[in-house]
């Protein structure tokens, strides 16, 4: 069955603004994402409390650096 009155002009001025408000939340939340994403990278730490510790790019064991 199809809709007995459409009017598709009018069902699209109808449905722009709620169109375009879904559309800005979409881009506001990826904008949240992507600062979240940088901010936990950034607040990463470095393990602590082991005597050796392995390099990342080579695999070996390397000592721990004591401050």
């Amino acid at each position: 069955m199809s809709a007995p009155k459409t009017d598709i002009d009018k069902q699209e001025k109808r449905h722009r603004g709620p169109l375009r408000g879904m559309a800005i939340v979409v881009v506001f939340t990826l904008i949240l994402l992507a600062g979240l994403m940088f901010w936990t990278s950034g607040n990463g730490n470095d393990p602590e409390g082991a005597d050796t510790q392995i390099d990342g790019s080579t695999g070996a064991e390397a000592p721990a650096e004591t401050n």
